[in-house]
């Protein structure tokens, strides 16, 4: 006789585990399915050369940002000599009038114009000094004068203050993002660490391919290029020299030599050699003598200047090369001037 009886109903709790268990599975089936594949040989490289350059872009503005607080802080300096010196004329001031109001206290009295110059409100002495007609003209302009120029360097002083207020301000968030960038930087480094030994040396060694490749171009004997830089102007000419001298040194951000350099490090290095003093930042030195589009008419020992904002210089080697710092991990090298977007060159 056949049975009857309904089959077993799974329990409520049996059933929420299976689901929950699906659904887990689910999930992982989908992470497996959509994570980010192992980033390629070109990938990591595409962006350890772009943190590098941001890295040199923030360099270049912290460079211009302590260069004008040394400015500032000289400044503010003799602004502030001058207020002690203005200050010194005033207090002798008041010791003169100090002796007068001294000795006719011994007689007797003050003089009303005394006492309103010894006050703490010399501003009111001045208006009404006038109509007292107690000081002598020489005295009065004296006071005025003194008065005068103590408020013009109060106001100066406080206008330094500002300024060194508003460049610190802006050199701790230059801080902050090279921070940022550092941690770019090394998220790329763990990235290049993650490939295997076959893998870097290959990238390693299309690098080299290409340095070697640069070199014997920038080497060849044509009229106005490394191996004959007689296009040169005098001072461009002995600065390029100069640099030559340097090839092989490291990147370093901040860095004016010699041991090691930055890209507006070494121009100004270089220049420094041939007697000419270049500002120091990228941005500055584009402004030091006159501008030339063409790279036809470059040469060698010009500055050539890189990117929109100008963040990157190096120094015109002839035939279509570029003596420069690049980046973080190189040396001071030769390459090819069409690597980086070219804006325009200087002739200093």
């Amino acid at each position: 006789m056949a049975s009857h009886r309904r089959p077993k109903q799974p329990s409520r709790a049996r059933v929420t585990v299976l689901t929950a268990t699906a659904a887990a599975a689910v999930a992982l089936t989908s992470q497996a399915a959509h994570a980010d594949p192992k980033p390629t040989k070109s990938e990591v490289k595409s962006k350890v050369d772009k943190l590098y350059d941001e890295a040199e872009q923030a360099t270049e503005k912290l460079n211009g940002a302590t260069e004008k607080q040394k400015k500032l802080e000289k400044e503010v300096d003799a602004i502030q000599d001058k207020v002690a010196r203005g200050q010194d004329e005033l207090n002798e001031q008041r010791q003169s009038l100090g002796a007068v109001a001294a000795a006719q206290y011994r007689s007797g009295g003050i003089d009303p114009s005394v006492q309103l110059f010894l006050s703490a409100d010399p501003d009111s002495f001045l208006q009404q000094a006038g109509a007292l007609d107690q000081l002598s003209a020489q005295q009065t302009q004296q006071l005025k004068q003194i008065q005068a120029k103590q408020r013009k360097l109060a106001q100066e002083r406080k206008e330094a203050a500002d300024k060194l207020a508003d460049l610190a301000d802006t050199r701790k968030e230059l801080g902050k993002k090279k921070s940022e960038v550092k941690a770019k930087l090394a998220e790329a480094q763990r990235i290049l660490n993650s490939m295997t030994a076959a893998e870097k040396a290959a990238m390693q060694a299309e690098q080299d391919r290409a340095n070697r490749a640069s070199e014997r171009t920038a080497l060849t004997s044509a009229p106005g290029t490394v191996a004959n830089p007689g296009k040169g102007s005098g001072m461009a000419g002995a600065a390029f020299s100069a640099a030559q001298t340097q090839l092989g040194k490291p990147y370093v951000f901040g860095a004016t030599g010699p041991s090691s350099y930055d890209c507006s490090g070494l121009t100004s290095w270089a220049y420094r050699q041939a007697g000419v003093s270049l500002p120091r930042t990228s941005q500055a030195q584009a402004n030091a003598g006159t501008r030339i589009y063409s790279q036809s008419q470059l040469q060698v020992g010009d500055l050539v200047l890189f990117y929109g904002d100008l963040h990157h210089i190096g120094l015109y080697a002839g035939n279509g090369q570029v003596l420069h710092a690049p980046r973080t991990g190189t040396v001071v090298r030769y390459e090819s001037i069409g690597n980086m977007p070219f804006q325009f060159g200087v002739r200093v």
